[in-house]
């Protein structure tokens, strides 16, 4: 599927010089960046993006590979140089970005990457127990309850409401979104793109921060530790009380980090 940039919905959020594209995860939308914005305005001007199915960007139509589809939504909004921002599934289309247009990111901040082939490949044991944990929700999804299945994955990575708490259009929302998790599979578990292929994350050779929560499921720290050890500038940092959502939940400690790491 070709995406056009008329089918992507920005916005532009806080008002500081250095211009930021940021990638949000999975079943959100670019106001989730809203309070890291209001943190970060003195410093960072961010275009924040929908992807396809999320917020009011149009639906995907279920073609290909939605990686792929979402590089493509987000590349005509990566202007040079820019600070390149993501989160979760948001945070694997940035790490792709920055492969395929290093000129062009002037730094790389990854929060909480689910690129589960570096787990795969460093401890295999976190995935075993994240796929054990993920069980319920590949089963509603064969099943074809979508309600079902946002609802379960809202439970295993999100630190908000309960669902039953929640307002009926965010439900929805997520509803809506959830259709996409299943065909993220190649590539962020089976490393499709290749990314892991000997000397290609090297390529990635712009300042690179690494943001995690410390009670996030523990392939997390697998995925980050990994990626720590194969690209050339990394920092690997860990926001203490946070969960998988720590630019929503801890958007103070995360923007300390962000500011240190670019005045370093």
């Amino acid at each position: 599927m070709s995406v056009e940039t008329a089918d992507i919905y920005a916005t532009q959020l806080g008002g500081g010089a250095r211009h930021a594209l940021a990638l949000h995860c999975t079943l959100a939308h670019s106001g989730a960046w809203g309070r890291l914005a209001e943190h970060t305005e003195d410093a960072l001007r961010f275009t924040a993006i929908d992807m396809p199915s999320h917020g009011r960007s149009a639906d995907w139509d279920g073609r290909g590979d939605f990686q792929d589809v979402v590089v493509n939504a987000a590349e005509p909004f990566l202007q040079e140089p820019m600070d390149l921002i993501g989160h979760s599934f948001g945070a694997t289309v940035a790490l792709r970005l920055a492969l395929k247009h290093p000129r062009k990111v002037r730094s790389l901040t990854l929060i909480e990457p689910v690129f589960f082939a570096v787990a795969l490949a460093d401890r295999p044991d976190t995935v075993r127990d994240h796929d054990a944990l993920a069980g319920d929700f590949n089963a509603a999804i064969e099943a074809g309850d979508m309600e079902l299945a946002a609802r379960l994955f809202n439970r295993m990575w999100g630190d908000g409401p309960k669902w039953p708490d929640m307002p009926k259009a965010l439900r929805a929302a997520m509803t809506r979104a959830i259709h996409v998790v299943p065909s993220c599979k190649p590539a962020i578990y089976d490393d499709v793109h290749g990314l892991l292929a000997p000397g290609i994350l090297s390529r990635a050779d712009m300042p690179v921060l690494l943001i995690r929560g410390s009670t996030s499921l523990p392939i997390m720290a697998a995925v980050n530790d990994g990626l720590a050890k194969r690209l050339p500038d990394a920092r690997n940092e860990v926001i203490e009380g946070a969960g998988h959502m720590a630019p929503i939940t801890h958007p103070a400690e995360t923007a300390r980090l962000l500011k240190a790491f670019l005045d370093g």
